[in-house]
């Protein structure tokens, strides 16, 4: 028993020894803090005090003179602020605008591009038929050359059977399709 109780003092003392410590670090802790935000007051005491003070010992200014001072840079200053207040409420009001005009205008956007969508859908529908009607034009000259050529093959055989005299060599196909470029361009193949 004797030996728990030994045993329990030292641990009481090393408790008590313990708290001690702990106790006397935060007290100058509190310390320090204390004496730093006494500091901190001093400063603003004194920069306070700084306002009301001359500014130089030359100018011969007292205390009054540097309050008439700082009213006037208020008054400077309050009038900087209600400029800046009235700007701020114009800029608000304008942006306001803005924005109802915006609202108004991206309905009429999306309605544009969907237009501008489709026309470029129909111009691209058209150039295809353009360039469809220029493939068939062209398929059909080239029949056209054809048919003629037979035609006046025919022609030709009609005059011979009836007697005729003809004076010009009979058609080629490289004859017809040179006069119908000739007759394309404005000129003719006759001989004089």
């Amino acid at each position: 028993m004797e030996n728990i109780k030994m045993k329990n003092g030292k641990i009481i003392k090393v408790l008590i020894i313990s708290f001690a410590m702990f106790l006397f670090a935060g007290c100058q802790r509190s310390e320090r803090i204390a004496e730093e935000a006494k500091l901190k007051a001093a400063e603003r005491n004194e920069s306070v005090s700084k306002r009301f003070q001359p500014a130089s010992s030359s100018e011969g200014g007292t205390t009054i003179d540097s309050a008439l001072r700082l009213a006037q840079e208020h008054a400077k200053l309050s009038e900087k602020y209600s400029a800046s207040q009235q700007q701020n409420l114009e800029l608000t009001e304008q942006n306001g605008r803005l924005k109802e005009r915006l609202a108004i205008l991206e309905p009429e956007l999306k309605q544009t591009k969907k237009e501008l969508e489709e026309a470029n859908k129909l111009v691209v529908d058209m150039r295809i038929e353009l360039n469809n009607w220029k493939a068939d034009t062209i398929g059909f000259r080239d029949e056209m050359r054809e048919a003629d050529k037979v035609q006046l093959e025919t022609l030709l055989k009609i005059l011979e059977t009836l007697g005729g005299e003809v004076n010009s060599p009979p058609v080629s196909s490289q004859g017809l399709n040179a006069d119908a470029e000739n007759n394309m361009q404005g000129g003719s193949n006759e001989k004089e």
